[in-house]
């Protein structure tokens, strides 16, 4: 018996501000929203605003969202992925920037993956890659740690860590908060890192109000600085 023809799982990149589609975005991505009926995302109020900013021609209420975030039960992802096993494709959203970059949409494309099902990045912005591109930082030699740990010593410890990292291995090491702790982890930074350590602060990625500067941790202390409540990637370099 012929196996049906499956339905390929398309990873949208989200836009990361209030910027225009088309100043980001592809043109194939404005096509491909409009051949999917299926979206598994993080937010499915983000995307419909996301989706109607892209003037997709289907009518959104007649489209099917299964949401993946921290409370996703995951014995339930097998069942996200039916539609493209039916032969029916599928977008992956995540809330900003691309999927399966910091965002939970890793666990789909890795059980897609196991059952033979075709996974298409799209290209789209990418805070992460975007500020390291601007910063003047080893881009042969990074990682990304995600979000450092709230709570002390391990917050300190672990800022120390990456701090040793770039200065013995030049190794650009890339991190993030949530917004309106953005103040907080830079007074934690500047009790923590050498003067000399390098770092960029990279806020409002693509979008009007876009900022991305490198200056020695003893020079960002001298300057005022505004990131409360704006997304923002930091990188500690040597």
């Amino acid at each position: 018996m012929k196996e049906n023809k499956k339905g390929k799982i398309y990873l949208i990149p989200m836009l990361l501000g209030d910027t225009r589609p088309e100043k980001v975005l592809p043109n194939e991505i404005f096509g491909i929203i409009n051949i999917t009926d299926y979206y598994i995302v993080e937010n499915i109020r983000t995307t419909r605003r996301f989706l109607k900013k892209l003037n997709i021609k289907k009518q959104i209420d007649e489209l099917t969202f299964f949401e993946l975030n921290k409370r996703t039960d995951i014995n339930k992802l097998p069942e996200y992925i039916l539609p493209a096993k039916k032969g029916e494709n599928i977008g992956i959203i995540s809330e900003a920037g691309c999927p399966g970059i910091a965002d939970p949409g890793s666990e789909i494309v890795k059980l897609a993956h196991r059952h033979k099902i075709q996974i298409v990045p799209l290209v789209g912005p990418s805070s992460i890659l975007l500020a390291l591109m601007a910063s003047g930082a080893s881009g042969q030699n990074f990682a990304f740690n995600g979000y450092l740990p709230i709570k002390e010593p391990e917050r300190s410890k672990k800022i120390k860590q990456l701090e040793n990292r770039a200065m013995n291995e030049k190794q650009s090491q890339i991190f993030m908060e949530t917004p309106y702790r953005n103040h907080k982890l830079l007074d934690d930074i500047f009790k923590n890192c050498k003067a000399g350590t390098m770092m960029t602060i990279a806020t409002d990625i693509t979008t009007d109000t876009e900022e991305i500067k490198t200056k020695s941790v003893s020079e960002w202390k001298k300057n005022e600085i505004n990131i409360n409540k704006r997304p923002t990637i930091f990188v500690l370099s040597k």
